[in-house]
């Protein structure tokens, strides 16, 4: 991991100069940018073999995660947090791969559906144990309990942004 402190140092440069500088919320929030980055360019680095990125392996989670494997792509932004445009690229780019197909919807002709391929599902087969062994390890330094308790306080900081029940009070 890279080391923090030269971010905290310039935050409290940064609270010596304008001292209502909130640093406690300001390092959180670096904190989790850094963890992201982390967390992203760890992910790409394992993913790369399987010649899939990140953003690539959220999609076809997402779609995994849903119980007959297909999503509308509004569906499919939301629970992938990608921006509509980010989701039209990145179903294409699967798409080009055969691990998902577009089709029209069942209910409504105007609306798309993607599917995972059998090709994808194959693909998540292979690289979910290397995943499953990234997960663990990224979070190793942290008890179960510690875990649940993050989880916890993410969703509810979360929640300030509308993203989860709404705003916080």
């Amino acid at each position: 991991m890279r080391d923090f402190a030269p971010t905290e140092a310039r935050l409290d440069v940064t609270r010596a100069k304008y001292p209502a500088f909130p640093r406690e919320p300001a390092v959180l929030v670096r904190l989790i940018k850094h963890l992201f980055k982390e967390i992203h360019d760890e992910a790409n680095g394992k993913l790369r073999a399987y010649g899939l990125n990140h953003p690539e392996y959220n999609i076809l989670m997402m779609l995994y995660g849903s119980p007959d494997n297909r999503m509308h792509p509004s569906e499919l932004a939301d629970a992938a947090g990608e921006k509509s445009a980010n989701v039209t690229r990145l179903t294409t780019q699967l798409c080009e791969k055969g691990y998902i197909v577009r089709s029209g919807s069942e209910e409504d002709r105007r609306k798309v559906t993607l599917t995972l391929t059998p090709e994808g599902l194959a693909a998540i087969a292979d690289f979910l144990p290397d995943i499953v062994t990234l997960l663990h390890r990224q979070t190793r330094n942290l008890a179960k309990n510690e875990q649940e308790q993050l989880e916890l306080l993410l969703k509810k900081m979360l929640a300030g942004f509308g993203g989860i029940g709404g705003r916080a009070s």
